[in-house]
């Protein structure tokens, strides 16, 4: 049985670093400011303070004697790497990009899903008015987040303020740019709350913010209508989480499978290279409070995917829709007004202006309703007419919930799978994502378990209107008759918030020999363990997996049955590079390209193309996206060409079978016509730019920093590649001349007996996004060149670093 890990009261620090033996107290007592700090230094003793020590690649391990102070340490280090990018961020949620940017100009994107400056300001400054994250602030734990994560916001805060106050920015991004400022408590929680409403409100800021009553001349005519089967559609395209820009693998191995006798973690997120979704690498240490590695979100006090000497975790993007739409029936007399069992509730028109350059304050109204605010549309493609007779509200329970960072603390200080599960059942405050973990006695664990609308596939069946029951097989998204007081969703007994399903009702893996997810549902974390039961809004059953999800329960299923795996195997599976699209089509393709009469094929643009070099580089690649792989990038071309224009239906002999989900749909269909044309278009889209077909991957798949030209291996979604790699085509500057998203805050991490975990890391874009600093791009060199770094936990290894160095950030009043 595996007891809890209790909570100790704080101790000196210097008294808790001696039961790591005299020696170490010794080299700890060195550190300039550490002495001070065992003395009480705070707000009596001349304000927060931190020591951070300095490790290779710029990784900074925080040791503070309280969360005030440990908050205060990471808001230092995180602006001397990130301090462009940060204030970027805490711009966005103070709704105050247009007066700085202009209002057309568009967002980086990393906080909301905002089209341009004005809406994504109109969105975050009504945040503001309305007072909505003081609100959740100040609602009490659990349901609001604890005393912990506010000193760790409050600290936070101040060490960025005191970074600013105290250096001079070098970085060009903003250097002497007047919209970098000092930051609150509030703006920390406010960046918070736009990662927490990422997948709902955040994604629908453009619908929200442009929603007009019928009548107004912005107003959609009251003609207009909704078709069930094209939304039914769009609604599985916008929550598809293999269109985001956010993704990522993890597998947890069981000590049954491992040489040691522990498990084993490999966790890879795929994430924007660029922007305020960055990863940052950091130790956070409270000595007998809290000791955890791993990465944070930028502007989050926490680490979020990490290890400690015990338990090791990592998340990937959940399938559960986040939220649910509620479709009003309006009072004739008022558009403004909405009809609940038969009475009107009048709509809160929340009215927000957003000063702009040049010109007059942007004023807009906003509505919103017992649900939630009225919108226009999900996306491009699932327009919502508000009507005289008809609206839609957007339900969001994740804008109810501030506790993400509670999660992420609790997990932190975890020491099995089983307190991890604990951390997730107590605070609940995990928005989008599933979790994967493993522990030093060998335990696994898969938990899908996010804050959800609680709407049961009886719900949906009794209260969705013809909208709804379109769209509810198809994605998840639940439109509810907003008319009826008994179609709102319940609550669970176990749940912290009311209207959201308890942890107990999420689906759970544990201990087996593997668990995987790679942003499929929860249905197979293990292909030979099943999970179903669950409704439909946490995902979908019996449905074909992606490639990507395919390939690696093809890897690790395998890893498992062999056994007696270390950590070198997690390195070695991140790095295969396997291409699960070409091991299933690459052949048949090649044979299909030997068998053109001529070697001619006809491009989509009616011309005829020589073909025949191209089917011979087809039959001798690797199957690999290595950067030296030749052929991988013929094949990348060809194959996004023919799946974009050929349906799986005809690209497959054998078809989808629930009963075997791995291996189905398979085997070519050669005979499927977009085959010519495909190899056509890619032969002659490769001869226009100059690239031979059987060029390496890495010569036309790289980045350039610091003016040198980095290869980088991996493949796009399509392929089905672990490492995953999403870079924008551009052949007049050599092919994917740099990556948006993919492979980003890497871990591989095992225990061998010893007093430390053994683990490998790897943050693919590096620790700062200051071209300047030494550690803008030394990591990038060694994703290049597909090397680790070797993780320092312990103290010993820190102290022991060449490349120590130590710092000691203080305020000063």
């Amino acid at each position: 049985m595996r007891l809890p890990h209790r909570r100790r009261r704080a101790r000196p620090l210097l008294g808790r670093a001696a039961v790591t033996g005299t020696a170490l107290l010794a080299a700890v007592s060195a550190i300039p400011g550490a002495a001070a700090l065992d003395q009480g230094s705070g707000p009596s003793g001349g304000g927060l303070s931190a020591v951070i020590r300095y490790t290779e690649n710029g990784i900074p391990h925080i040791l503070a004697r309280d969360y005030a102070h440990l908050g205060f340490g990471t808001g230092w280090a995180q602006a001397a790497d990130q301090v462009c990018v940060l204030a970027d961020g805490f711009l966005t949620v103070s709704g105050e990009r247009s007066r700085w940017f202009g209002p057309d100009a568009a967002p980086d994107g990393s906080l909301s899903s905002a089209a341009g400056n004005l809406s994504s300001d109109l969105f975050f400054k009504g945040v503001r008015d309305s007072g909505t994250v003081e609100k959740l602030l100040a609602v009490p734990a659990p349901a609001g987040p604890g005393k912990e994560v506010k000193e760790l916001m409050r600290g936070w805060a101040a060490g960025y303020n005191a970074w600013l106050a105290q250096n001079r920015i070098t970085d060009p991004a903003c250097k002497g740019a007047g919209w970098v400022r000092p930051v609150t408590t509030t703006d920390v929680a406010a960046r918070g709350f736009a990662v927490s409403v990422l997948g709902g409100q955040g994604r629908a800021v453009d619908g929200i913010t442009s929603a007009r009553p019928p009548g107004t001349a912005t107003a959609v005519p009251d003609t207009a209508g909704v078709d069930p089967a094209a939304a039914a559609e769009a609604a599985r395209e916008f929550f598809d989480t293999s269109r985001y820009d956010m993704g990522s693998n993890a597998v947890a191995f069981a000590g049954s499978t491992t040489a040691s006798g522990s498990g084993l973690l490999l966790g890879n997120p795929h994430y924007p290279w660029q922007g305020g979704r960055r990863f940052w690498q950091s130790q956070q240490t409270i000595p007998g409070e809290l000791n955890v590695s791993g990465g944070s979100l930028l502007g989050t006090s926490v680490v979020n995917i990490g290890f400690n000497e015990k338990v090791a975790w990592s998340h990937t993007v959940a399938t559960g829709t986040p939220v649910n739409l509620h479709q009003l029936v309006l009072d004739p007399a008022d558009p403004t007004a909405y009809l609940v069992d038969g009475k009107p509730e009048k709509m809160t028109a929340r009215t927000v202006s957003v000063p702009v350059p040049g010109g007059a304050p942007v004023t807009r109204t906003q509505w919103w309703t017992r649900y939630g605010p009225v919108l226009s549309g999900l996306g491009a493609g699932l327009p919502l007419p508000w009507t005289t007779t008809t609206a839609y509200a957007l339900a969001d329970p994740n804008a109810a919930n501030l506790r993400g960072s509670d999660t992420a603390l609790a997990m932190g200080r975890a020491r099995s799978v089983a307190g991890i599960q604990d951390a997730l059942r107590r605070t609940q405050g995990l928005p989008w994502v599933n979790t994967v973990a493993a522990d030093s006695a060998g335990g696994t664990l898969f938990t899908q378990s996010q804050v959800l609308p609680r709407i049961t596939d009886e719900l949906a069946a009794r209260c969705s209107t013809p909208l709804g029951r379109a769209t509810y097989p198809s994605s998840g998204l639940a439109v509810l008759d907003g008319s009826r007081g008994d179609c709102a969703p319940g609550s669970d007994p176990d749940a912290v918030q009311p209207g959201v399903f308890g942890p107990g009702r999420a689906p759970a893996l544990r201990d087996a020999p593997y668990a995987e997810n790679s942003n499929d549902s929860a249905w197979l974390a293990n292909a030979e363990r099943p999970l179903t039961g669950y409704e439909r809004i946490w995902g979908n059953v019996g449905t074909p997996r992606s490639l990507r999800t395919r390939g690696a329960l093809e890897d690790v299923s395998s890893m498992a049955g062999r056994g007696g795996l270390t950590v070198a195997d997690l390195q070695e599976q991140q790095f295969a590079n396997r291409v699960p699209a070409g091991d299933l089509a690459a052949a048949d393709a090649a044979k299909a390209c030997a068998a053109l009469p001529g070697g001619t094929a006809t491009g989509s643009d009616g011309a005829a193309v020589d073909v025949s070099a191209a089917c011979g580089v087809l039959a001798a690649w690797d199957r690999k996206a290595d950067s030296t792989s030749r052929g991988a990038l013929l094949f990348d071309r060809f194959w996004r060409k023919l799946t974009a224009s050929t349906a799986a239906k005809d690209l497959w002999l054998v078809p989808f079978d629930a009963a075997d989900p791995v291996r189905t749909p398979r085997t070519l269909n050669r005979a499927a016509p977009g085959i010519g044309r495909a190899l056509a278009d890619t032969v002659a889209e490769l001869g226009k730019a100059g690239i031979a077909p059987d060029t390496p991957l890495g010569e036309h798949q790289f980045v350039v920093r610091g003016g040198q030209k980095l290869p980088v291996g991996g493949g796009t979604e399509a392929l089905g590649v672990w490492n995953k790699i999403e870079a924008p085509w551009n052949a007049a500057v050599g092919g994917y001349p740099e990556v948006l998203h993919g492979s980003s805050h890497i871990q591989a991490v095992g225990w061998d007996g010893g007093r430390c975990p053994v683990a490998r890391t790897l943050l693919t874009y590096s620790q700062s996004s200051n071209p300047d600093s030494p550690h803008s791009a030394d990591q990038t060199r060694l994703f290049s060149q597909e090397r680790w770094v070797k993780a320092r936990f312990c103290e010993r290894d820190i102290l022991t670093s060449p490349r120590l160095k130590v710092v000691w950030p203080r305020e000063r009043h």
